[in-house]
């Protein structure tokens, strides 16, 4: 059943793969024009901040500690420092906690919206309107329920990446190819190998791209909920940084979210890429 049902679900993939010659025509998302257009996109916004906070503002304005040449030395000295790795650690610990429930709630109930038209009908509406609450809203429920610490940030990173990961399932099950079904059906395959074997591997890409769209919006969540009571964190560290109003060094921490941000995506991304080509 197994070797018959992943043989068949090739040929399918085969035939609807279109033509080679589409593939191979295809520029690569990584070109050196690509590369050096998005350097100099890096460039100009590098000197609208400059102008912003170097050059626009009086020179005995507050601005003027947040501009380049301070972020960036403050940068340099924070690198040299554990203790910007040990927060830096600790958020992506949290993310990845976050991403995790969220793939075990969400692919579940994608699949089950997906396959069953009842349970669609019946929990569309529901997860619609939660889907357009702010996960920060929550904020207050969740400490006055969870109290604080890491418990209430796991809840919110949760929530926010739940939604995206179940429309992306429930899509992908959607659009699976009929003749893959077919096929599982005509080697009377059970329903759980048919899950197994055609739907989960088919819906694979749906995920990843439900993945990284939840990274996208955690990692925007992340700061703020690392303001409930945590001692350490992004967050958390913005936060000592306003408080002892080391300006430069807050700056210089919008540079690392940022930069830990493409990263993922970028990451995410290519994941995405390989897995479409692949398969």
């Amino acid at each position: 059943m197994s070797s018959e049902v992943t043989h068949g679900t090739s040929g399918a993939q085969l035939a609807v793969s279109g033509p080679p010659s589409a593939v191979q025509t295809a520029k690569p998302a990584g070109s050196l024009s690509a590369v050096l257009a998005g350097l100099v996109g890096l460039a100009g916004l590098f000197v609208l901040w400059w102008l912003a906070t170097a050059v626009l503002p009086a020179p005995d304005s507050l601005a003027r500690q947040f501009s380049p040449v301070q972020a960036l030395q403050s940068l340099v000295q924070m690198v040299r420092d554990p203790e910007l790795f040990w927060h830096v650690a600790v958020s992506l610990k949290r993310v990845l906690v976050g991403l995790v429930l969220a793939l075990l709630i969400g692919v579940p109930l994608g699949l089950l919206i997906g396959l069953w038209r009842k349970a669609e009908a019946t929990l569309s509406p529901s997860f619609q309107f939660l889907r357009m609450i702010s996960p920060l809203s929550w904020m207050p429920i969740a400490v006055m329920v969870l109290g604080v610490g890491d418990a209430p940030v796991y809840f919110l990173l949760t929530f926010a990446a739940v939604w995206p990961i179940v429309l992306n399932t429930s899509a992908g099950v959607r659009q699976l190819d009929p003749a893959w079904l077919q096929l599982a059906s005509s080697l009377a395959a059970t329903r759980w190998e048919t899950l197994w074997r055609v739907t989960l591997p088919g819906i694979v890409g749906h995920v990843l791209t439900g993945t990284r769209l939840a990274v996208g919006i955690v990692w925007i969540v992340l700061v703020p909920c690392e303001m409930l009571g945590v001692s350490a964190g992004l967050g958390y560290f913005i936060l000592d940084t306003r408080d002892r109003m080391a300006y430069s060094e807050l700056m210089a921490l919008v540079i690392v979210i940022g930069i830990l941000g493409f990263l993922l995506d970028y990451a995410l991304r290519k994941l995405c890429q390989r897995w479409a080509v692949r398969y």
